[in-house]
């Protein structure tokens, strides 16, 4: 079991409404164009990887698609406490969940103890500079026209943090990359309106409990189309979207090791002036 948050930290995410969000989503039809961009990508990164995968485990919140993605995995749900047995996979993913978790290295750390050694972790989500345009615009529109804010966007972790997550947890070998994706909408509605199809819509724990007033709708509309047009069309907007990979292994004795300090058998000094020497 995971540790109580300590009452002193407020919650990050309202739980309850995420799952709403979700099951929404799901009966409208579920936007999922993000989730099959990942799984592109992690199937070519374990292309790569020279080693048959038999044991895999995906944490997320989207279990009909990763179902499809990878049959036979088991599929787990992105709870707090991760029904993932210890040591049982080779290869865990946790697809576009971590971004909703209010202990992002808990969560790590438990994908973690499920893998055998030399087992392979592969997390993604969004992060960086996801949605920065939107968060401008309804900051900039609801200090204008109600004179305050409110949370709206979820933050996004920078990739050089959420990659220090990876040894903290107890992985080797950890790897951060990104990748962007910039996408075009006719206005900030119909972004909005992918959002919740993506089941990606405000379930911040401090968000307003009310319906936005309109004005402050419209006049993010405004702003939007004013200060982030799309460049190909500027009669539309742009959306980024950065994706963020975590790649990371269950230690093992066969995995290569830095050296220790001071073993080095040569000056940096002198290597580096044999190099530049001319023949």
């Amino acid at each position: 079991m995971m540790p109580d948050r300590p009452p002193s930290v407020p919650s990050l995410t309202d739980r309850p409404a995420l799952m709403r969000n979700r099951i929404r989503a799901l009966r409208q039809g579920p936007a999922d164009f993000l989730h099959r961009i990942v799984a592109d990508e992690i199937q070519d990164r374990l292309a790569e990887v020279n080693r048959r995968f038999n044991d895999i485990a995906v944490v997320t919140g989207w279990p009909d698609f990763w179902r499809a993605v990878l049959p036979g995995a088991r599929i787990v749900s992105d709870d707090p406490v991760l029904d993932l047995p210890e040591g049982a996979h080779d290869l865990v993913i946790h697809a576009m969940a971590l971004h909703w978790a209010e202990d992002p290295v808990g969560q790590i750390a438990q994908c973690a103890r499920a893998l055998h050694p030399d087992g392979l972790f592969i997390a993604t989500c969004p992060g960086g500079r996801t949605l920065h345009e939107l968060r401008d615009s309804l900051t900039r529109a609801e200090v204008e026209v109600a004179g305050g804010l409110s949370p709206r966007v979820l933050p996004m972790g920078e990739i050089r943090d959420l990659g220090a997550l990876l040894p903290r947890a107890g992985l080797a070998l950890p790897v951060a990359d990104q990748i962007a994706q910039t996408v075009s909408y006719r206005n900030l509605f119909h972004l909005a309106r992918d959002l919740r199809a993506m089941g990606e819509g405000n379930a911040l724990a401090q968000r307003l409990r009310r319906p936005t007033r309109r004005d402050v709708l419209l006049r993010a509309a405004a702003l939007y189309a004013e200060n982030h047009p799309d460049p190909q069309d500027g009669t539309r907007i742009r959306a980024t979207f950065d994706l963020v990979f975590l790649t990371g292994w269950a230690p093992d004795a066969s995995q290569p090791k830095p050296l220790r300090p001071g073993s080095a058998r040569m000056p940096l000094a002198e290597a580096l002036a044999r190099v530049r020497k001319p023949e």
